[in-house]
């Protein structure tokens, strides 16, 4: 999918939901996923034979580890998900290739029917504040001096990020949603952000998030191990 398309999310028809135990889709970002249980094939196929968008919901609490097959309980908020690239596989399943497209919230779960497999959504959109540039720009002044000079710029993909921080075509909320799930990984702090509408709010988090990391490399850093403790004596 080329940045210049845009994609169109019908939220008046009701859309499959693939349910995981951890926030692992946010948007902008591209996931692989390898699609086994008939129910969800079913879901994939369904899926491609119309728009190809999935919703990639989250389990509330533990019920799901003894419910599964059945319908536990998952978090309103979700991401609706564009099948950008699919094989189907010997056996009838897929290797898909899905991008996160927006954030939704769940308003009512339909109830199963015979022959559909999958559960199914209608959704509601969360995203309804536009960004403000303006307003986010002193974040993305932050994340670059510590990506380019400060603790931040220990992580593998800090030489990446600094380019795109630095290509202005690229907003700022483009930005703050690839740090999202380049950097940061608590599933915690990734639900919320996913189920948070307002990108200025999401940009305190993420901010908050990164200046607690910066705190915890700095005193890694002026630790010396030569001054540790060696071990008990059993003198």
């Amino acid at each position: 999918m080329s940045s210049e398309q845009s994609v169109r999310v019908n939220f008046g028809k009701p859309m499959p939901i693939f349910p995981l135990n951890t926030a692992v889709l946010m948007p902008q970002q591209v996931i692989p996923l390898h699609i086994f249980e008939p129910r969800y094939t079913q879901m994939v196929g369904d899926a491609l034979d119309s728009v190809g968008q999935i919703a990639i919901a989250i389990f509330e609490g533990d019920a799901w580890k003894s419910n599964y097959q059945g319908r536990p309980p998952v978090r309103p908020a979700v991401c609706i998900g564009q099948i950008v690239q699919h094989e189907l596989r010997p056996g009838g399943t897929y290797d898909i290739l899905i991008q996160g497209v927006c954030r939704a919230r769940i308003r009512r779960e339909l109830p199963p029917e015979t022959d559909i497999l999958y559960r199914r959504v209608m959704l509601e959109p969360t995203e309804d504040f536009k960004p403000d540039e303006q307003q986010l720009e002193p974040v993305r002044d932050w994340i670059a001096g510590e990506l380019s000079s400060g603790e931040l710029a220990r992580f593998e993909t800090a030489d990446d990020l600094l380019g795109y921080i630095r290509d202005e075509r690229i907003p700022t909320s483009a930005l703050l949603e690839l740090i999202s799930f380049t950097i940061l990984d608590d599933s915690e702090l990734k639900y919320s952000l996913l189920e948070e509408p307002n990108p200025a709010a999401r940009a305190g988090l993420i901010q908050n998030e990164l200046q607690r990391t910066t705190r915890l490399l700095r005193l890694t850093h002026h630790q010396h191990p030569e001054s540790w403790p060696k071990g008990c004596s059993w003198n």
